[in-house]
């Protein structure tokens, strides 16, 4: 399980369970019991966390940010659906959270 979660946190391509299930070779089910017996939740919830800790990576950068595109490239369905999950974890929105840390 150590080796999945580094690979859902190193690449940024898996977005979805299914797809480290697939790289896993288990199925959805399987990688989720394995998930939730030796790293206590579930695949799901790991990758979107590594997908957020990604958009405050970006928004450390100082680089300009499409924060549409952004979203597209981490899995989100549109810019407001990673503004609800990056709000939820860190408690700002990503262009709030940017403008506080990069004056």
């Amino acid at each position: 399980m150590n080796a999945l979660v580094t690979e859902a946190h190193n690449n940024q391509a898996i977005v979805r369970a299914d797809q480290l299930a697939t790289h896993a070779g288990y199925s959805l089910r399987t990688l989720q019991r394995l998930f939730t017996d030796y790293v206590g939740v579930g695949p799901k919830w790991v990758i979107q966390r590594f997908r957020i800790l990604d958009v405050a990576g970006v928004a450390h950068s100082g680089d300009r940010v499409d924060w549409s595109e952004l979203a597209y490239s981490l899995g989100f369905s549109d810019q407001a659906h990673l503004t609800r999950a990056f709000t939820h974890v860190v408690g700002t929105p990503p262009a709030t959270y940017r403008r506080e840390r990069t004056g």
